[in-house]
This record gives C-alpha cells, sequence and structure tokens, in this order.
C-alpha cells in the first residue's frame, strides 16, 4: 500500500491488519499530512511494515516489490488538499501524476516476472476521488461513466492519474482497478479539512468559516466504510473495471458545519449556540456546486453497504476529537494552526 501514513490510507491499514488475515507494507514518503501516530496500534505486529519512501523514486520502489514481493498494490499516495492545489500545484503533478507513473512502471515490471498463476491474480488499485467528475447541478449522480470534467488542479492531476491506470490496462494488460470515492470523514483527519477544521475551531470558539453561501453540497462517506469498501473492491473486483464509493449522504457544507455546532453543543455545551460562530467568507475558486455518488454498482456487483450514515459518523468523529486532544493538539500547534488557504495570488514572474 502507497499512502498508508495520511488519513484513509491508516484507515485501510488498521482494517487490513485488525480485520483480515492480510500482510501490508505500508509505503509512506511521511509528508505533512501523514502521522505514524495513526498507526501505533499496528507497529509491532507481525503482519505490518512501513517502508519511508517516495513514490517518485523509481530505484526504491523496484526494490520495495522485489523485498517485499506483494499480491497487490493499493495506490492512496497523494496530495489531496484542494485548497493548497490552488496556491501551489507543483507537489500535486510530482506526486499525484508523475509518482503515479513511477508506481505503475515498477508493477508492470514485477508483475511481468511473476510465475502465471501469481500473476493472474494480482491487482492494482488505483484510489480516486469523485472530484474527478467535476460539478453536478441540482439533480442526478456521478457514475462510473460520467465524463471526467476536473476543475481544480487537484482533481485534474488525479483524473491525469486515473488515465494512465487506464492506459496500463488497455497497453499492457497490467490489471488494475480505479475507485472513486465520496469526501471522507472520520478519525485521524488531518485538521485542514471541513469537518475536522470545524470541529477543532468551534471547540476552541473560533470563526468557523463557510465558503460562500454554503450552498455548495458533498456526498460523505465514513473513513471505515471506506476502507471495507477498498478491501471489497481489491479482492472481489473485475480488472479493467472502476468502482464508485459513496455513502448516500449529502449535505451542504453549512448543514455539515451546523450540525458539527449542534453535536457539541450537546456534548460539550458552554451556555451559548456555536452557530453564532459561523463566518461566511469568500468562496473557493472554481469550487464545484455539488457532488453525489451513485454506488450501485460496488454495492449490486460486490455486495458492499456503508454501515454509518452521516449522523451516526459524525457523533462518532466529533467524539473522537473529543477524546484524542493529544494527536490533533501538536498539529494544531506546528503544522496547520487553521488559516485560510487557497486563495489565488498574483503570479510571479521572472
Amino acid at each position: 500500500m502507497t499512502g498508508g501514513a495520511g488519513f484513509i490510507g491508516s484507515a485501510v491499514c488498521r482494517y487490513l491488519v485488525q480485520e483480515t488475515d492480510a500482510r501490508v507494507v505500508n509505503v509512506d514518503k511521511l509528508t505533512y499530512a501523514a502521522d505514524l501516530r495513526s498507526l501505533a496500534a499496528l507497529r509491532d505486529g507481525p503482519r505490518y511494515a512501513f517502508v519511508r519512501a517516495d513514490i517518485c523514486d523509481r530505484d526504491v520502489m523496484g526494490a520495495v516489490f522485489a523485498r517485499h514481493a506483494p499480491d497487490a498494490v493499493m495506490h492512496l499516495a497523494a496530495e489531496s488538499h484542494v485548497d493548497r492545489s490552488i496556491t501551489g500545484s507543483d507537489a500535486f503533478i510530482r506526486t499525484n501524476i508523475l509518482g503515479t507513473h513511477v508506481l505503475l512502471e515498477a508493477a508492470r515490471a514485477y508483475w511481468m516476472d511473476l510465475p502465471a498463476e501469481k500473476a493472474a491474480a494480482f491487482r492494482f488499485l488505483q484510489v480516486s476521488t469523485d472530484e474527478v467528475y467535476g460539478s453536478l447541478g441540482p439533480h442526478g449522480s456521478f457514475t462510473e461513466t460520467t465524463p471526467y470534467a476536473p476543475s481544480s488542479p487537484y482533481s485534474a492531476s488525479k483524473a491525469a492519474a486515473d488515465h494512465l491506470v487506464s492506459a496500463w490496462f488497455r497497453t499492457f494488460g497490467l490489471p488494475v482497478m480505479i475507485s472513486n470515492c465520496s469526501n471522507n470523514y472520520g478519525p485521524y483527519h488531518f485538521p485542514e479539512k471541513l469537518i475536522p477544521l470545524t470541529i477543532i475551531n468551534a471547540l476552541e470558539e473560533k470563526p468557523l468559516p463557510v465558503y460562500g453561501d454554503g450552498s455548495n453540497v458533498r456526498d460523505w462517506l465514513y473513513v471505515e466504510d471506506h476502507a471495507r469498501a477498498l478491501h471489497r473492491i481489491l479482492t472481489k473486483g473485475r480488472p479493467g473495471e472502476t468502482y464508485n464509493v459513496g455513502g448516500r449522504n449529502e449535505r451542504t457544507n453549512l448543514a455539515v458545519v451546523e450540525a458539527i455546532c449542534h453535536q457539541l453543543d450537546r456534548v460539550v455545551p458552554t451556555g451559548a449556540h456555536r452557530r453564532r460562530l459561523i463566518t461566511f467568507v469568500p468562496d473557493r475558486p472554481g469550487h464545484d456546486l455539488r457532488y453525489a455518488i451513485d454506488a450501485s454498482k460496488l454495492e449490486g456487483e460486490l455486495g458492499w453497504r456503508a454501515r454509518d450514515d452521516f449522523d451516526t459518523g459524525l457523533a462518532k468523529t466529533v467524539r473522537w476529537y473529543l477524546d484524542n486532544r493529544d494527536w490533533w493538539e501538536p498539529l494544531r500547534r506546528r503544522v496547520y494552526a487553521g488559516e485560510r488557504l487557497g486563495l489565488v495570488t498574483k503570479a510571479v514572474t521572472a
């Protein structure tokens, strides 16, 4: 697995080690949003190994394949924050596109040398995003055949990576699959994204920024449900196929922030409603209006269902941040203090 020290990746690592008999090799560069503390429970286990490495390093990736001889690859390593991609796109192009190319070539070289039976069973799962599809109007949902129309540097880089993966299937026969998921939330989420940032700001009685008028809609998926879905796709999915993963939990951004305020007012009352902290700020450039996932293919063909709806998942998420200040407070102090990201600045010319 690549990117296993990130938010979704660490959830997948924990699921695979704790709920299956899989042996997991986690390859992660450990950029700002990665945190090995999210994997502390696995650290000394016999079925978990960690390799600190950059997926853009072809020699190192080849060595990882040679040493660990994986039966499958789950590719989650990516720069993933839209706002940061607007501020500076270089890392997104390098990791998400060039890194995926390097990993595909390393996987192809390894796969081609496998005995026939192992080669037939090998799988490469590209974990992507619904943002590659662009923006929906007020009705309808993304399906696996929705044309790609990315809006941000982040989503464009993920779309490019998906196209590379598809091409390696069509040209070389590498047994790949792609998953496109909706917005994830849950424990161990780096506090730059909407839900963890809002929880922490609300606990600290700080303004709760909402872009535009808060009417942008996202489909929310509890991260542990996503981990189960990825395992199901990896083990049961068909090479060459795409599977959309969504929780059928559409909410406007404003409704999400208001729900967090309600949860915190209920479990940590202060005598004043936290909704008073909501502050509307200028919208993100190129902000997609609405995302919604149709997960019928995954549900019907592979038998996966989300176990948590938005209310149950949010309650567990809020409780986790209340109970785990020692995880997020150092990040708040030393890595990201909650400042606004994603503003377009004037280009610098030579």
